[in-house]
């Protein structure tokens, strides 16, 4: 029963020092300045970002709806807790989805920045659920969602 009690104790102390190390904290840093909270973090534009780090990059069920059909922001926490770091590292390299998500930016990170990013997610805590799946055009969509077109003036 020590034994089992300093085993507890040992990872609550290697979660903590882990959370505090500058890889982590540089993920914060890209987290933030790469805009992943805006569409990944339910209400985080709409206050501010002001939104709890516990509640960062859960999805969204805000949907973006264009030509190309009704697109989600994924949760992140679980799509990084189905890989290693060498796996994201080689996903956020080749990744091409549907807009608005900005793609192209993240194929051009340092490999320095995805690991770090790698790193920051896995302290946030448990993955959740998923997103609501990408509808094609001519899906309505049953949830809240953005028309995310380009209109001409009137």
């Amino acid at each position: 029963m020590k034994r089992f009690l300093l085993l507890i104790a040992a990872a609550t102390l290697s979660a903590s020092a882990l959370a505090q190390q500058p890889d982590v904290a540089r993920g914060r840093y890209v987290a933030i300045i790469g805009g992943c909270n805006d569409c990944h973090t339910a209400g985080y534009p709409q206050k501010n970002g002001q939104i709890p780090e516990s509640e960062w990059l859960l999805g969204n069920p805000v949907g973006f709806r264009g030509p190309w059909g009704t697109s989600y922001p994924t949760n992140l926490r679980l799509t990084l807790s189905k890989m290693s770091e060498a796996q994201w590292v080689a996903y956020a390299k080749k990744l091409q989805v549907r807009p608005p998500m900005p793609w192209f930016n993240l194929n051009k990170m340092s490999e320095a920045d995805l690991r770090a990013f790698y790193h920051f997610v896995k302290t946030l805590g448990a993955p959740g659920t998923p997103a609501p799946a990408a509808l094609a055009p001519n899906v309505e969509p049953k949830t809240p969602f953005v028309v995310f077109v380009p209109q001409a003036p009137k």
